[in-house]
This record gives structure tokens, C-alpha cells and sequence, in this order.
């Protein structure tokens, strides 16, 4: 489909390798340790667990066109079935 799939999170170099290899994930995982690139793109928020508050990121899929702005959004993804809908919308943009 002629796109470029890059995963982003504020794990470290380290845990990305391992979490690669586990998983067997083809696509480059890039660290954010400084989550600059979660701030930037409104996804490091303050989120609440077990009555703990803590800042995390919130699970976001862009879709990024070829002049480098946000066509998609895909907010609170869920994994099961995400890829399938990301495969649709470039479908339905191409």
C-alpha cells in the first residue's frame, strides 16, 4: 500500500528490542523516553488506574498523509480488529 508503519511509546531502546523480537514486529518501534512525541500529539494524559493517577500514553493511531499532516485519527484503540480498520481507512483514502 506503499505506506510507512513506525510504533511509538515511551519504553526504552531496550524494552522496544525485546518487545520486537517476542512479538516478531516487522516495523521499526521508536522511543519517545521523553514523551515529546506524546505531547506533541495530545496523547500524554493523565489517566487513572485502581484509584492511582498517573501520566501515560493514551492508544493512538495517525494516519499520516504524504505531505506530513494528520488525515486520521484513530483514538482509544482497542488491539482486536485495529489493523483491520487502519487497512480500511487507507483503502478508502487511496
Amino acid at each position: 500500500m506503499n505506506v510507512v508503519v513506525l510504533g511509538v511509546s515511551p519504553g526504552s531502546v531496550e524494552s522496544h528490542a525485546k518487545w520486537k523480537q517476542k512479538l516478531h514486529i516487522p516495523h521499526p518501534l521508536l522511543a519517545d523516553t521523553e514523551h515529546a512525541a506524546a505531547e506533541a500529539y495530545g496523547v500524554w494524559v493523565e489517566k487513572s488506574m485502581m484509584g492511582r493517577q498517573y501520566m501515560g500514553v493514551a492508544r493512538t493511531t495517525f494516519i499520516i498523509d504524504e505531505q506530513g499532516k494528520i488525515a486520521k485519527v484513530f483514538p482509544n484503540v482497542k488491539v482486536q480488529g485495529h489493523s483491520a480498520e487502519v487497512l480500511g481507512a487507507l483503502r478508502e483514502m487511496s
